[in-house]
């Protein structure tokens, strides 16, 4: 199909606001083979992955951004993290039945944390409550209440595809209020058909063929874990050796899961022994000479 996992920006230049669409296929279909989701748990999923994705897209940055949900409801946990390499993961944790509705009848009471993670920088952190009918009403709450921009978010997924449409007025730009209610009115009439089965350009010319579009080469997305036997290590090493050696006491080896990609990390007392004796070895001299 084609825009199969694709990321693709485009901009009314005359008018100062910015475009962007996503598709999620394949790497979509990644995240649900790691975890039978059920049908309502999934959707919200999606949505997030197709949000998180073109939120990414605003910023420039080396490093994720992650989306993530904490509340007391049937859907308790929801996190979508993307990168700037544009690749993707995602995990959602639930008590049965959950209900479809509101945000509210779904999730509970809870909050909206954006995280950005930049390489090289204390990571920065959003938090609003989690309030309206949908996650694109909240994203868009929290662009209004930040941010200072107007943004709308129209977001879609089933079993096959999530898919995303973007619009936000560039910081700093001169515009007609009648130019940014045209172009969201115009967006309003998208469906979820169109947004998970027409190809991108079908979909602009759909929308805004009267209008000046300036369109970009898309950009591929992809499912990828950034899980390693390596950062286990360092939680392991941050637990302190006294603690790990307990659990190994315990269970006679340690085994850690990854939620994201279920891939399991084992580690035996031959493992564990090594890991702290490395950490004695590289730990610096107090000695002076």
């Amino acid at each position: 199909m084609k825009n199969s996992d694709s990321f693709q920006r485009f901009l009314f230049e005359d008018v100062g606001i910015r475009g962007e669409l996503v598709r999620l296929d394949a790497s979509w279909q990644a995240v649900l083979q790691r975890h039978p989701y059920p049908a309502n748990v999934s959707r919200h999923l999606g949505q997030a992955l197709a949000a998180v994705v073109l939120l990414s897209g605003t910023i420039k940055f080396k490093g994720a951004l992650i989306v993530q949900i904490q509340s007391q409801g049937p859907l308790y946990t929801l996190v979508a993290q993307a990168t700037h390499r544009q690749t993707i993961r995602g995990i959602a944790h639930w008590r049965d039945p959950v209900p479809e509705g509101s945000l509210r009848e779904v999730f509970g009471e809870g909050r909206l944390v954006l995280t950005l993670q930049n390489d090289g920088t204390e990571p920065y952190q959003g938090v609003v409550a989690l309030e309206g009918k949908s996650l694109a009403s909240a994203l868009e709450s929290y662009f209004s209440n930040s941010e200072q921009l107007a943004t709308r978010l129209w977001l879609f997924a089933d079993g096959q595809r999530a898919a995303g449409l973007f619009l936000q007025v560039l910081p700093a730009q001169i515009r007609a209020e009648d130019d940014w209610t045209r172009l969201v009115t115009l967006a309003e009439t998208i469906t979820e058909h169109e947004m998970l089965h027409l190809p991108f350009e079908d979909v602009l010319y759909r929308l805004y063929h009267e209008e000046k579009v300036r369109v970009f080469e898309a950009e591929p997305v992809v499912f990828r874990c950034t899980c390693s036997r390596q950062r286990i290590e360092a939680m392991l090493l941050a637990l302190g050796k006294a603690e790990v050696e307990d659990i190994l006491e315990e269970k006679g080896r340690i085994e850690v899961d990854c939620d994201f990609c279920n891939k399991r990390y084992q580690f035996d007392r031959v493992d564990i022994g090594a890991l702290f004796s490395d950490e004695i070895k590289s730990a610096p001299s107090s000695t002076r000479h």
